[in-house]
């Protein structure tokens, strides 16, 4: 599967759209789709998330290296160059995690939870800056002490105004992780956030499934999904 870059006014390391073709296109559909129901909705969305984390993982770096065939003949292929593990943003980001983890085998997984602030409309991050958490399940492994010399895969559904993803990348960067070496992965990004979130960090690699209209006067995504997680794990916001 191959991609297209877009280029924009403001210099970023990399926006990576998914190719567009009729089964992708059918995908957005059924998802797009408000009398989608909620299986369908979960099925289509898992498959979509799949194709843009094999997306994200074109992003990384490789290094040649050559392996003997059962044959005795040489192959010259690649490998990752660098370790990797995946952030969520809480919650609509956890709906990525089992796409990442079906792709990439015992990757570690850590979570940032970031809520809207009522008062005065922006995000502020939940979990303490100073920490990642990470799920029940991965708690006694941690995430890697390591974690400044990794790549780093941000994963959250929607690029809306870029608010809370760029206080996760704030949370990624205060815990040593270089900015270049984040890939944020999302399905759907307005063009209103990807231009701010580039300004903020031009070095981040965006890679997305479509690019939608604008936000409206409530700053939804036109077309858009609506909420993604409210449809995705069943709930009512």
């Amino acid at each position: 599967m191959s991609s297209s870059t877009t280029s924009t006014s403001t210099p970023q390391k990399e926006i990576v759209v998914l190719k567009s073709n009729h089964q992708v296109k059918g995908l957005f559909t059924l998802i797009r789709d408000r009398e989608t129901k909620r299986e369908d909705f979960i099925f289509y969305s898992d498959r979509l998330i799949r194709l843009l984390i094999e997306e994200g993982l074109n992003c990384l770096p490789f290094s040649e290296t050559n392996v003997t065939t059962p044959t005795g003949a040489t192959y010259n292929g690649v490998s990752f160059a660098s370790k990797i593990c995946g952030v969520s943003i809480v919650r609509a980001g956890e709906s990525m995690e089992a796409g990442l983890r079906a792709v990439c085998k015992q990757i570690k997984i850590g979570k940032i939870l970031i809520q809207r602030d009522e008062e005065t409309a922006r995000p502020k991050v939940t979990y303490p800056r100073n920490q990642i958490y990470i799920s029940k399940e991965e708690e006694e492994d941690k995430l890697p002490a390591d974690i400044a010399n990794r790549h780093v895969l941000l994963l959250d559904p929607m690029l809306a105004t870029g608010g809370t993803v760029a206080q996760a990348v704030e949370v990624l960067l205060e815990r040593g992780v270089k900015e270049e070496n984040i890939i944020f992965i999302n399905l759907v990004a307005a063009p209103e956030g990807i231009r701010f979130f580039t300004a903020k960090f031009p070095k981040v690699s965006i890679v997305t499934g479509e690019i939608d209209s604008n936000l409206n006067d409530k700053k939804y995504i036109i077309p858009g999904i609506g909420d993604f997680g409210d449809r995705y794990f069943g709930t009512e916001h």
